[in-house]
């Protein structure tokens, strides 16, 4: 059988090779150009089975004339690759049918996956696993590679109507991708009717769902459309669905099974076409163990699982969120600031317990109590109220105790002699490193900056103490 061929649109000559060398050790064969119009010579004249291209290319947008030049070859499948990791990117890789979207940086046997498939999907006629998008509001910032994960998943929804279940702390924007499935989506013309079942009383929740006749029930005094008919032809948003009661529960799992519900105190059939997208805050699955949710309609609502990542899991996006926050809060008659680069390393370092919905207030306040036009580091110290964090403590004895038990154990061995100084810092240094990497997670930016400390300097210890990513020696 003939090498599979693939044309590589890539004008950082590094990433190119890398890629080329790693496809040609898979027996695929690839021709390598760095612009827009090498790449249309080169199509022009050769036969591919798959085009492997960057956005941004020596010549223009690689993006802007990707759809002319596919339509001239529509049987071949197209990677995009990009360093602009943005929602609206994955959105206009979609947008012209693209086979996959690959975030810079990437992971090399990723791609050689994705080129794989690719190359068979065009053999045996399969149809694309990436989605179609449709141009619209793009609500969600982030180029962290937790938000790629979710773009790429949004992305795969938007022509179908399958059950999407997003999970995630509070104020990690689980409206927001609800939002952006049914407004970039093939409902996009329909309603978008949420509900948050824990705003709800548990005796009305059937009733604001479904609907009543009139007199269904005392204070029916005449006859209501539930939120599902509400949302007909469009998505029901079930927000908090881990608080809705076990006897809505019921009743909502028939709904999604039947596809037809009827209002409280009605006999007639309602056929529904609406999709269920669901949020929670909750661990379904252990709430289910406690009996607290029905196990059958949580595999009814999680089809397709998102987990939003906590801000402090994506921090690299602070910076890209502030200057948002700071824009909004201008629009809403706030003074225009700026933020400077050491108040976003103070931000990076915070804990973000509220996630974005509490770092959107604090750019609002700064906003507002700044006497400067530029939020510096010092503002963000003098606004932000330390909150006791017990979890970024050091454990154990206070200092002083530390140092008393540390020359108790020295008189017991006879080392008085001994430098106390470089003794007593190591075993309390240790200590305090293994358990701030351990709180972060393995970051050292936000080590650093929790600990006041340069990065290299940190580096150097963990290196000295043989402390890894996760605290453990």
């Amino acid at each position: 059988m003939t090498p599979p061929r693939v044309l590589i649109v890539e004008d950082d000559a590094s990433i190119g090779l890398v890629v080329s060398a790693a496809l040609q050790a898979e027996n695929i064969e690839t021709s390598l150009c760095d612009s827009v119009a090498s790449r249309d010579t080169a199509l022009a004249n050769g036969r591919f089975d798959l085009m492997l291209t960057d956005v941004m290319l020596k010549d223009s947008d690689g993006l802007a004339t990707l759809k002319e030049a596919m339509e001239k070859l529509p049987d071949m499948p197209v990677i995009i690759m990009s360093a602009q990791n943005t929602l609206e990117t994955a959105v206009r890789a979609s947008e012209i049918n693209a086979f996959e979207y690959f975030p810079k940086p990437f992971d090399l046997n990723d791609l050689v996956l994705a080129v794989k498939q690719g190359i068979e999907k065009k053999r045996s006629k399969a149809e694309d696993p990436f989605e179609q998008l449709s141009a619209a509001n793009l609500p969600m910032i982030g180029r962290s590679v937790a938000m790629q994960d979710v773009y790429r998943m949004v992305a795969r929804l938007l022509r179908n109507d399958l059950s999407v279940l997003i999970s995630g702390e509070s104020g990690t924007g689980k409206e927001l991708v609800a939002e952006a499935i049914h407004n970039l989506g093939h409902r996009k013309t329909g309603p978008f009717v949420a509900v948050n079942m824990a705003a709800i009383p548990s005796e009305l929740i059937e009733a604001e769902l479904f609907g009543h006749e009139k007199g269904a029930f005392t204070g029916a005094v005449g006859q209501s459309i539930g939120r599902f008919e509400q949302a007909q032809g469009g998505t029901l948003f079930l927000d908090e669905i881990g608080d809705m009661p076990m006897h809505a529960q019921t009743r909502l799992l028939r709904a999604l099974q039947s596809g037809v519900i009827s209002r409280i105190g009605g006999k007639a059939s309602i056929r529904l076409d609406v999709r269920i997208v669901a949020a929670t805050n909750q661990n379904l699955p252990a709430l289910i163990e406690k009996g607290g949710f029905r196990e059958d309609l949580f595999y009814r609502l999680n089809v397709v699982p998102i987990e939003m990542p906590p801000l402090r899991d994506r921090t690299e996006d602070i910076g890209l969120l502030a200057q948002h926050f700071l824009m909004l809060a201008a629009k809403d008659g706030l003074p225009l600031r700026k933020i400077d680069d050491n108040a976003i390393s103070h931000l990076m370092a915070m804990p973000w317990r509220g996630n974005i919905r509490e770092l959107k207030n604090l750019i609002y306040r700064l906003a507002l109590l700044c006497r400067e036009d530029t939020i510096t580091d010092a503002t963000v110290m003098q606004f932000v109220e330390p909150a006791p964090d017990v979890e970024t403590s050091i454990p154990g004895a206070s200092f002083e105790a530390a140092v008393t038990q540390f020359l108790r154990d020295q008189r017991q061995r006879g080392a008085l002699r001994e430098k106390l100084y470089p003794r007593a810092l190591a075993q309390f240094e240790i200590p305090l490193l293994q358990h701030v990497m351990k709180q972060v997670k393995g970051n050292q930016l936000k080590a650093a900056a929790l600990l006041g400390i340069n990065r290299n300097t940190l580096r150097k210890k963990l290196t000295d103490y043989g402390i890894g990513p996760s605290g453990g020696r």
